[in-house]
């Protein structure tokens, strides 16, 4: 049956609202503080309820679109100029032309930006213009000289940091880490297109293989900032709590975004960094200039952009990106009775890997082996030990040899190359699986990593090629004979404009072989 949207009333023509929310700094621009002030939230809050905003887009039963970018969904839009801050959307649009203008736009508000295939296998380091984005929000504009980092809850001494300060070798220790983030929903595509689930008020965009990416970070651990800044935390200090300059919103209701991670990750020296620098160069505003939080090993959901609030908490943090969102379900649990509290929260990322070269569906000419290369991965400090390839979906293994994988980081990717021998021709399957340190391996198919929120697409990648072996000698004559005769191989499905063989030809094969028994 084809998919048809519900129906539902349009949408009022959207007033700007009878309170202006002012920006919370100078020099903060796009930066509107909603934590401190509930009455703010209310007033805002009370505003959004007002409308019926548009659906959000359908991606899951209908094709996506084939343009750059992918989805421009206007709710979140809407949202903005509901309140009067509909600027944040146009400055953000800008910044992504200016800083990502040649990857691929997956969702244009609020920004998902996936790399391209080619720019992933460039090296080891993700160059800045092509790594990865999802953001939650508008993009802010935070002047350095302005900044200010806030630090409360269970500490022993709250205090306010400025840039320079944490920039100061004498006194906080600086380190450099190279560090893989990826997006909890990297791969979401393959289990909408057996199994569709939650779309999501945001969109549950429909990424790739390129919500992924490597960087080296510089910045200060923050287990060191809450020792030599804050005094250190209080006994009662499990979580510690994170805040992002970006306005977010859930189910009408008006927040900063806010994620925690457990204090025992914090307390591991590098494991947590307040960084300000990205490859060598400071922060793009895309990635959360002046500062961002970078969580190694975690879904990048937790390493906050734009960080200007850390609190220290007993319990995890109520943002609703933490309580809400970024939630593991059964298979048994859905639209039917999928519940804040039915899934839990996920935070480490598993071992994956994907097979980036060559692309699905495409046709391979070879001469008994292809090449194939790709990305793998293990969050949590695992680090990948082998990467093993099937050109039969799944019954015979191929390790990748050691040289053709790049060196081990504890909290990094891996890529590799492969050259599998193969015989058959016609269409193959092969997919991938990666083993890590602490011998974890990858589901075989997507059906035992299928979940209502699609998230951690964790099991074996898989693509179609259609081979063609031109180590057989009938195939080598095809193929003499297209030349000859100026035909190309491709496209696979346009009929060949010539005779496949003379009458010759046919009437000596069918004589010798006759197709109707003698008898």
């Amino acid at each position: 049956m084809p998919f048809e949207p519900a129906e539902f009333e349009p949408a009022p023509l959207i007033k700007r609202p009878p309170i202006t929310f002012h920006e919370e700094k100078p020099g903060w621009e796009g930066y509107i503080e909603w934590e401190k002030y509930p009455e703010k939230k209310k007033i805002a809050q009370d505003i959004l309820h007002k409308y019926n905003f548009s659906l959000p887009p359908e991606f899951q039963f209908a094709p996506l679109p084939d343009t750059n970018p992918v989805i421009d969904s206007p709710r979140w839009k809407e949202y903005h100029d509901a309140l009067g801050i509909g600027y944040i959307v146009d400055h953000s649009w800008d910044v992504v032309q200016k800083e990502k203008p040649d990857i691929i736009h997956l969702l244009k508000f609020p920004y998902n930006g996936e790399t391209r295939r080619d720019q992933l296998l460039e090296g080891k380091i993700t160059d800045n213009k092509y790594h990865f984005v999802r953001n939650h929000g508008g993009i802010p504009d935070i002047d350095e000289d302005s900044f200010e980092l806030e630090i409360g809850g269970l500490v022993k001494s709250p205090v306010k940091l400025t840039l320079k300060d944490l920039k100061d070798p004498d006194q906080f220790p600086q380190h450099e880490v190279t560090v893989t983030l990826q997006c909890s929903g990297t791969r979401r595509i393959e289990q909408i297109r057996e199994y569709p689930g939650d779309g999501d008020e945001l969109i549950n965009a429909p990424w790739g293989e390129g919500a992924i990416g490597t960087a080296v970070y510089r910045g200060v651990p923050l287990k060191k900032v809450l020792k030599y800044a804050a005094g250190g935390v209080l006994p009662e200090c499990q979580h510690v709590e994170f805040i992002g300059a970006e306005t977010y919103f859930k189910k009408k209701n008006v927040f900063n975004y806010a994620v925690s991670v457990p204090y025992r990750k914090v307390r591991a020296n590098e494991e947590v960094l307040l960084a300000w620098e990205m490859n060598g160069e400071p922060l793009p505003k895309i990635h959360g200039f002046p500062l961002r939080v970078v969580v190694t090993g975690y879904i990048g959901a937790r390493s906050c952009k734009w960080l200007y609030k850390i609190n220290c908490l007993a319990e995890p943090s109520m943002g609703p990106v933490q309580r809400q969102e970024y939630l593991y379900y059964t298979a048994q649990i859905g639209k039917q009775n999928a519940k804040y509290s039915n899934g839990f929260s996920i935070q480490q990322m598993p071992v994956s890997s994907a097979i980036i070269e060559p692309e699905d569906k495409k046709v391979i000419i070879h001469d008994g082996t292809i090449t194939l290369r790709g990305w793998a991965y293990s969050g949590g400090g695992n680090w990948v030990e082998r990467v093993e390839v099937s050109p039969d979906g799944g019954s015979v293994w191929y390790a990748a040899k050691q040289e053709d994988i790049t060196d081990k980081h504890y909290h990094a990717w891996r890529l590799w190359k492969i050259d599998v021998p193969v015989d058959a021709e016609g269409w193959l399957e092969f997919c991938v699986r990666t083993w890590d340190s602490s011998n974890n391996t990858e589901p075989t198919y997507v059906r035992s990593a299928w979940n209502w929120d699609l998230h951690v697409t964790s099991s074996a990648h898989r693509i179609k090629v259609y081979s063609v072996n031109r180590s057989r000698p009938e195939t080598a004559a095809r193929l003499k004979f297209l030349d000859e005769h100026g035909l190309t191989f491709e496209p696979l499905t346009r009929p060949i404009e010539a005779s496949l063989e003379t009458e010759e030809e046919y009437l000596e094969s069918v004589r010798k072989y006759p197709r109707e028994p003698l008898s």
